[in-house]
């Protein structure tokens, strides 16, 4: 896999400190963080980055595939790093979302064809539910 620097050469896209700091942040999380969240958490060690830095940011990293911009119908985006097809499931009481890996999409895909003359180009699946969080909290009520 190439390293966000070629790919940025490659496009002849400016590799600034506010991209490498996004992309960074995505690439150490698994909680599928909104725009805002990731601008808080920069926040200290980039006290001068703006909001719309933090978007124009995930907008270019979206654009050269190192990001996956997830909309889960909630009114704004969440961002992942891990850029291969995988499913999500988000917790409709607290909002968390996961990863569901080792979920192969591979067999629906294939399947595809069947049902469609689209040419396949991308994948994006989203589950629903309750985790066992808010599961365990509801039993207590």
């Amino acid at each position: 896999m190439k390293s966000i620097t070629e790919i940025f050469r490659e496009k002849k896209l400016k590799l600034t400190p506010q991209r490498i700091a996004v992309y960074d942040h995505l690439k150490h999380t698994t909680s599928h963080p909104t725009a805002e969240a990731i601008y808080k958490s920069l926040q200290e060690n980039f006290p001068l980055m703006s909001l719309a830095t933090v978007y124009k940011s995930l907008n270019t990293l979206v654009e050269v595939e190192l990001v996956t911009e997830l909309d889960l119908g909630e009114g704004n985006s969440r961002y992942d790093a891990n850029v291969c097809d995988h499913p999500h499931i988000q917790c409709t009481e607290c909002g968390k979302v996961e990863d569901i890996m080792g979920l192969s999409l591979s067999p629906l895909c294939k399947e595809l064809s069947r049902y469609s003359d689209y040419t396949h180009t991308g994948t994006k699946v989203y589950f629903f539910g309750v985790c066992r969080e808010c599961a365990k909290g509801k039993s207590r009520i």
